[in-house]
């Protein structure tokens, strides 16, 4: 079980800190107490145990502010509390609920399929055999949706990586002064290209190629490796941090260089 799901205690005292890291510097305690369900008391002598722990560090009257290991702690627990929901969505509802995938051959319902993910797509072949199976609820020929359900087994599935090229925005000579042929060379080992702003935009299409999207790229970048892709991401300098942000919070591995 998660930590901070273990007890009440403890999902309470990381509301709790969720809720100052949220108010700071003015804390209410009675506005906490309120959003949380206990009473003011409580709150104070949560607060208590996180000024003892180094957590939260006291200002002043009704002054708090979240230290950096108390930040550090909300990002462990935070993402401790999503991967127990992507396990229960996932693993445990994902099981009882019926998806599509792609069909490799002609398939009835209630044939049994074997599942793969190719190029970040679910593909459904007939049989048993591999890591993952399910059932086919459909009809499908080759190429087709179908959908399947009973999911048994994980896909084997290797997590992507990210590579960020940065190009500099206009005021620093953008697009002309990226090194077109160094961002190419990047993006052609990839399974999928994205640009964020303008002069990654146009630097790209200088070097001849067209992005996929350059909408919620940090999110599609993030989806895309989670699927076992190898995603290039062209971005102007001011974009970067906003890629990396969504990269970093879903765990996904990546590196930032210069184009």
């Amino acid at each position: 079980m998660v930590d901070v799901l273990d007890n009440k205690r403890a999902a309470t005292r990381f509301r709790i800190l969720v809720e100052i890291a949220e108010r700071q510097p003015a804390v209410s305690q009675g506005e906490i107490a309120d959003e949380v369900g206990v009473t003011s008391q409580a709150v104070s002598e949560y607060i208590r145990d996180l000024v003892a722990d180094d957590y939260v560090e006291k200002e002043g009257r009704s002054r708090y502010r979240v230290t950096n290991e108390g930040v550090d702690w909300l990002f462990q627990a935070a993402g401790d509390v999503r991967r127990f929901a992507d396990h229960v969505t996932e693993d445990i509802l994902g099981a009882m609920s019926e998806d599509a995938a792609i069909a490799t051959a002609p398939l009835e319902a209630g044939d049994p399929v074997s599942l793969t993910l190719e190029n970040g797509l679910l593909h459904a072949s007939p049989g048993t055999v591999g890591p993952a199976t399910g059932v086919a609820t459909t009809h499908a020929d080759e190429g087709e949706d179908v959908g399947v359900t009973s999911f048994e087994g994980v896909i084997d599935l290797e997590p992507g990586t990210v590579t960020v090229w940065q190009v500099p925005p206009v005021r620093a000579g953008g697009s002309g002064s990226a090194s077109l042929e160094t961002i190419a060379a990047g993006c052609e080992a990839n399974d999928l290209v994205l640009a964020t702003g303008i002069e990654a935009i146009v630097a790209l299409r200088q070097a001849n190629i067209e992005p996929a999207t350059t909408f919620a790229v940090g999110n599609v970048a993030a989806d895309a490796a989670e699927r076992g892709l190898e995603v290039a991401v062209v971005a102007t300098t001011d974009a970067v941090g906003r890629v990396t942000d969504v990269l970093r919070d879903s765990d996904v591995t990546y590196e930032v260089l210069e184009g």
